[in-house]
């Protein structure tokens, strides 16, 4: 941890960076929006004689960032900080009790051992944030984390607009990737609870340095450190695709897999024809889909395996696969439902009914790899049978 100026910058921020990569890799920035400009080597970062806080000052003075800890009446004496090996900046207690950590005010990296996810109760989460450039590490445009309104999805963000979205979960508790060569590997781990709901990773004995990166660009990677090429190595990128990008294949479009190195693209669900066939051959697939024959309330539901399921879905509590498939049955302004059973989580009610009404937007055929998983759509479809359902590949 110390002082460092970016490439093409003459601010000086207050950083964390990785010791033991030769390329410097900076992981978290206290002052992203006030850097030091006047006389730098007369600034200092100390502990507050008043307080419990770190405090970040220049040459005359000025704050320029501190921790805000309030200590609530408890004793703040013997407040130390400290770095863990695991790249956190911890403000604690003689008792080891944490009043403040970089883990929990990240800049754009999410590291092994943060917990990236949702607080029911506050109904607020961390996010990760871009940089603004390579060199300016004030806040950018795009961020990454759980979606506070439905939180069994991570999403990127572009500002306010959603840039684009990962795979519901599905109940999973542990998952694990495997870099290429599979010598390491990547776990991780998801936490469901009345209270909260979070992601975290951890990574296998004498695995490489490795991250998530939420760049000014828009992607999120998943790096790691070679020492064969002295670089970051991308081991996956989110989005995969064009097509991935949210809501590009419009209402009831979904995006293909790509087979023997072809190029990714939208689809019409089966049942379903562009909205305008001009405009689909032109590659503009905003305008999505539209149904071959209406379906009405009586019709039963077309079964779409493998697939990513669409956002906007409303989660129903406290049913089972066939009472959630009854419940949407009943409702005729239910669209399409899904099922999962969350039963390895620790919440009172473990299941996952979730229901659609409208269009649905945002779908793909699902590859499963790096933690995103198909599972089968039920939609209401025309000729699909009173009550029944049928299968489409």
């Amino acid at each position: 941890m110390g002082f460092f100026s970016p490439s093409n910058s003459s601010g000086l921020y207050l950083g964390i960076w990785y010791n033991n990569v030769p390329k410097l890799t900076v992981v978290w920035v206290a002052d992203q929006l006030a850097p030091i400009t006047d006389h730098p080597s007369s600034s200092k970062l100390a502990m507050a004689d008043d307080s419990s806080n770190l405090v970040l000052s220049d040459a005359a003075g000025r704050v320029l960032w501190r921790t805000n800890v309030t200590a609530g009446g408890m004793n703040s004496s013997g407040v130390v900080a400290v770095l863990v090996n695991s790249g956190n900046l911890v403000l604690r207690l003689p008792d080891d009790t944490a009043l403040w950590q970089t883990f929990e005010h990240p800049s754009d990296v999410f590291m092994a051992g943060m917990k990236l996810g949702i607080d029911y109760r506050s109904h607020s989460g961390m996010r990760i944030v871009s940089w603004k450039g390579a060199g300016d590490p004030s806040p950018g445009s795009f961020s990454f984390g759980v979606d506070p309104e439905r939180p069994l999805q991570a999403k990127i963000w572009n500002g306010s607009r959603v840039h684009c979205r990962s795979s519901m979960w599905t109940g999973c508790m542990v998952d694990s990737n495997y870099q290429k060569g599979g010598s390491s590997a990547i776990y991780t781990a998801v936490v469901y609870t009345d209270d909260e709901i979070y992601a975290s990773f951890t990574l296998s004995a004498g695995a490489p340095p490795m991250h998530y990166l939420m760049s000014y660009s828009g992607d999120l990677h998943l790096q790691s450190w070679s020492n064969v090429s002295s670089a970051w190595v991308t081991n996956a990128r989110f989005p995969r695709r064009d097509c991935s990008l949210f809501g590009y294949c419009g209402a009831f479009g979904y995006c293909g897999n790509s087979t023997g190195g072809g190029v990714s693209t939208c689809h019409c669900l089966e049942g379903f024809e562009p909205a305008s066939g001009a405009d689909w051959s032109r590659g503009d697939f905003s305008l999505g889909c539209r149904r071959k024959e209406a379906a009405r309330c009586g019709d039963g539901f077309a079964e779409f395996p493998d697939m990513k399921l669409p956002d906007g879905y409303a989660l129903v509590g406290n049913m089972n696969a066939g009472e959630c498939a009854a419940a949407c049955r009943r409702n005729c302004s239910c669209v399409a439902y899904a099922y999962a059973d969350l039963s390895s989580s620790t919440r009172r009610d473990p299941t996952r009914c979730l229901m659609w009404g409208g269009e649905l937007l945002d779908m793909e055929k699902v590859n499963e790899s790096w933690g995103d998983l198909g599972e089968t759509l039920y939609l209401r479809m025309a000729g699909a049978g009173r009550g029944g359902q049928k299968q489409v590949q």
